[in-house]
């Protein structure tokens, strides 16, 4: 391989290799206990010996099916993309569908929150779930204005988008500050007077942001909803 080629993927390999003896196991049951082992005690958990412990066998059989750890966070990231639902064929609306797309991505980072460390570390590699979804998003975007290249720029932004907010609420989860907090803080300083500016704002701005999961969404939504023409120039 050349200083510029791509490294192989764990898919671009065979399931397992073709010494040892007959499999006991298979590539998506790893990989299940291995999510499960995040979500229960954190990425930092997940090593190639704790894992084997949970399946009940010796580190050195787990590779027989992955080259390293490095296999196995690909196929953590791709099984979480892979809850998102794609069953449902796209309507008439682009805007619509790709919200909805987006707001099942942020329900699996909340259900996963190790997702976050992991793409921060590694960043993404395009699995055949990863390359569904993308496929999924583009067919919602066949009759939205734009050219391919900015639908392609739009899903990623959208898929930012997504990180952040999934970023933002997992950080509230874990005790900081609260929209609602952080709302009467800002209230409170303003009122001294020496931020007409945001006081005027806060004035007109309507009641103060809700901390639940509900609201959390809703604000998701709405600015999707209000980014998206400007994105795709409709």
């Amino acid at each position: 391989m050349t200083e510029h080629e791509p490294r192989p993927t764990v898919w671009s390999r065979p399931e397992r290799g073709t010494r040892g003896p007959a499999p006991e196991r298979d590539r998506r049951q790893i990989t299940a206990a291995a999510v499960a082992l995040a979500d229960a005690d954190g990425l930092a958990a997940v090593s190639m010996r704790a894992l084997a412990r949970e399946l009940g066998t010796g580190p050195a059989s787990l590779y027989r099916y992955l080259a390293s750890r490095d296999d196995l966070l690909d196929l953590m990231a791709d099984a979480v993309t892979g809850e998102v639902d794609l069953s449902a064929a796209p309507g008439g609306d682009w805007i619509g569908d790709l919200t909805a797309l987006a707001l099942q991505a942020k329900a699996a980072h909340a259900r996963h929150p190790w997702l976050l460390e992991l793409t921060a570390q590694r960043g993404s590699v395009l699995g055949p779930n990863a390359i569904d979804y993308l496929d999924h998003a583009l067919a919602i975007l066949t009759h939205a204005p734009g050219t391919s290249s900015q639908k392609l720029e739009t899903i990623g932004f959208v898929g930012g988008l997504v990180t952040l907010f999934a970023r933002h609420e997992a950080t509230t989860t874990a005790g900081g500050a609260t929209p609602s907090a952080q709302a009467a803080h800002l209230a409170a300083v303003a009122a001294e007077g020496r931020h007409p500016h945001v006081l005027a704002a806060l004035a007109t701005a309507g009641p103060a942001p809700s901390d639940g999961p509900a609201d959390r969404d809703a604000l998701f939504e709405r600015l999707l909803r209000r980014i998206l023409p400007g994105l795709l120039g409709s």
